[in-house]
């Protein structure tokens, strides 16, 4: 390992995302910090997505994609991209995301200078173009770290394309099979073994598209008595 600039495995999940996907891999190739791979999985796409990873794959020796055989849902595609992680740190980036150019920087060496195994940043709001919608969640908080109650009341989001963790953390810890806010309930699962440490920068762009769960407060309530059933 380079202990100055250990491999980050980069965990993405991927179902139709033919639209947004290319923004996302030109973001990590503008990352100032180059050693990564990127584990995609598809979740049989029928938009082309695949096909369109393959051909980045043949020229980009850091991207790694895989197929599932049957459309599973995030938390699968999410857990076969862990069951194959070679890096030191874990990243997690959704196809539709963004990350600022400093983002893996800025974030691997914070987590080496302080031996933190969890971390999270805030997040700006962005519509379905990349533009900002004047939201940052995350911002500004008065906490240096956050628990498993600290989650269950809400008092930080940890967007999932902010968090990295250390793969010591990682074990045989797999994300609930739940078709949405796994990533969520897979935060509570890794709270119970080490508080999550904030790092008060905002590194990361998060799409709001239309329909999406966050917007749908009646499915966001189901959603969240379905997660804490798990515990």
């Amino acid at each position: 390992m380079n202990k100055s600039m250990p491999l980050v495995s980069i965990v993405t999940a991927t179902f139709n995302s033919i639209r947004y996907i290319e923004d996302t891999y030109l973001c990590l190739k503008d990352q100032l910090y180059v050693n990564w791979e990127w584990l995609v999985t598809d979740d049989c796409s029928s938009d082309g997505t695949y096909e369109w990873l393959l051909k980045i794959a043949a020229v980009d020796s850091r991207v790694k994609v895989i197929r599932l055989a049957v459309n599973s849902g995030a938390a699968i595609a999410r857990n076969t991209c862990l069951d194959r992680v070679s890096g030191e740190y874990i990243a997690f980036i959704d196809s539709d995301d963004l990350w600022s150019p400093q983002k893996l920087n800025e974030q691997i060496s914070f987590m080496l200078n302080s031996a933190v195994r969890f971390s999270f940043t805030a997040y700006e709001c962005v519509d379905s173009n990349g533009k900002s919608i004047g939201k940052i969640v995350d911002k500004n908080h008065n906490k240096k770290t956050f628990s498993y109650n600290d989650m269950l009341l809400k008092k930080a989001t940890l967007g999932c394309s902010t968090v990295i963790i250390e793969k010591s953390l990682l074990k045989d810890n797999r994300m609930p099979n739940l078709r949405t806010g796994q990533d969520y309930a897979f935060w509570l699962v890794l709270l119970k073994i080490e508080d999550a440490t904030y790092l008060n920068k905002c590194l990361s762009m998060y799409r709001i598209l239309p329909g999406s769960i966050s917007r749908n407060k009646i499915k966001k309530a189901k959603r969240q008595w379905q997660i804490q059933s798990c515990f």
